[in-house]
């Protein structure tokens, strides 16, 4: 008899782990699907994005917790077991009041080169990184963000990624997102070099600065796969890439912040007590702005 319910409780505990997890997130209100929303296992470097139908998938195990976020949405966490159909609700956010202005674009500067000119692609997995960039007063003669600037690598045609811009929270933190809607950018297959227009969003550079970062959407049309065979087992496995890579920097700084597991995440450096500088990569990205 025990040796019975040791069987079924290593059956079910091998069922947990291996259970493929599949749902649909849609509008609260109207009912209609939600692209691109950004799906964490909580405390955990895995992740996954929504197809444009909304439909999204997960190997994990359903006693897990599954953190929702979407440009526009209140974040919703729930278990894994019960994500068939998550529903996420608006935010309401505050009027605030509009200020037209146009750019008249007589003048424009680059901000955002480093010392190190050397950009590296690979691989950074589900997490967002982001590069911070620091006010200064000479930007109030060019207070728009005109562009973004930013190379990437693709092994795909029209890969798609979305492009982060965030305020700085009290703590230093990325904090309060600075569009409205989501800016997914499509790019083309090789190494290149690109630039994008944000005239339409009408972006200020923020008094305490800002960061821009990137995050990968974890979809189909982004997906590459490889068979790979180990020459020692003869066993193959598959082998996903989800693409662009967008090229890094190594550089030094007072901090990094990579966006993990649902949440943010601070890597600083210190020595008896003494703060110094964090060497590692940063997304090689720079603005263009204008008056």
């Amino acid at each position: 008899m025990k040796l019975t319910v040791l069987i079924i409780v290593l059956f079910l505990k091998t069922f947990w782990v291996s259970a493929q997890i599949k749902g649909v997130v849609k509008d609260s209100l109207t009912g209609k699907p939600i692209s691109y929303v950004n799906i964490w296992v909580e405390n955990e470097n895995i992740a996954t994005t929504s197809e444009e139908d909304g439909t999204f998938s997960f190997n994990i195990s359903a006693n897990k917790n599954l953190i929702f976020s979407a440009l526009g949405y209140e974040k919703k966490t729930i278990k894994a077991s019960q994500s068939a159909q998550v529903l996420l609700s608006s935010k309401a956010f505050d009027l605030e009041e509009v200020v037209i202005s146009n750019s008249i674009e007589t003048k424009r500067i680059v901000i955002g080169q480093t010392e190190n000119t050397v950009a590296q692609a690979f691989d950074n997995g589900p997490r967002i990184d982001v590069k911070y960039f620091p006010y200064n007063l000479a930007y109030q003669k060019t207070k728009y963000i005109k562009k973004i600037m930013l190379n990437t690598d693709s092994r795909i045609e029209d890969a798609t990624v979305k492009i982060r811009f965030y305020r700085v929270d009290a703590n230093g933190f990325p904090g309060e997102e600075m569009l409205k809607k989501d800016l997914i950018v499509s790019v083309k297959n090789g190494t290149r070099s690109n630039k994008i227009d944000l005239s339409d969003y009408n972006l200020v550079m923020p008094k305490n600065g800002l960061f821009v970062g990137f995050e990968k959407l974890m979809i189909e049309k982004n997906k590459k796969e490889k068979t790979i065979t180990d020459q020692n087992t003869k066993t193959t496995q598959i082998l996903k890439t989800y693409y662009p890579f967008i090229l890094y920097n190594y550089v030094e700084r007072e901090a990094l912040f990579t966006f993990s597991g649902g949440k943010w995440n601070k890597q600083v450096k210190e020595t008896n007590g003494i703060a110094e500088k964090v060497k590692g990569y940063e997304p090689a990205i720079n603005l263009i702005l204008t008056n």
